[in-house]
């Protein structure tokens, strides 16, 4: 079992920053990689952002790429994602999750572990 803990949401203007933190209860080699999911109000969760356990391969969606960098520090077992120029709609509920199945980075339902979610608001 794998606990993750996400921090650093927040109110931010639009064009701001924020680094979002997760930290990982252990490590367990079962890991592929991490990924960062978010969820707006009424609408479904959406891939964001993955990195792998070695941080050699990193993964975006399309919407976020250019502002966004996701990065870890594994002796730390901590996976962050920097957000730079923000928008409005990057408004939602930020989740971090750890993949232990092969596959599409971008696919939620490879990913077993999930912390309880961060909130991010931009204001226009």
């Amino acid at each position: 079992q794998v606990r993750l803990v996400e921090s650093g949401g927040g109110l931010v203007q639009a064009g701001g920053s924020l680094r979002l933190s997760c930290a990982a209860s252990r490590r367990t080699f079962s890991v592929y990689a991490m990924g960062w999911f978010r969820q707006a109000p009424g609408k479904e969760r959406e891939f964001v952002a993955a990195i792998s356990w070695s941080g050699g391969n990193t993964n975006y969606a399309d919407s976020v790429k250019g502002r966004f960098t996701i990065s870890i520090d594994n002796t730390k077992n901590t996976v962050y994602l920097r957000m730079n120029s923000l928008k409005p709609e990057d408004t939602a509920v930020y989740y971090c999750a750890a993949k232990i199945r092969q596959g599409d980075y971008a696919r939620l339902s490879l990913y077993s572990y999930w912390g309880q979610g961060t909130q991010v608001t931009v204001s226009s």
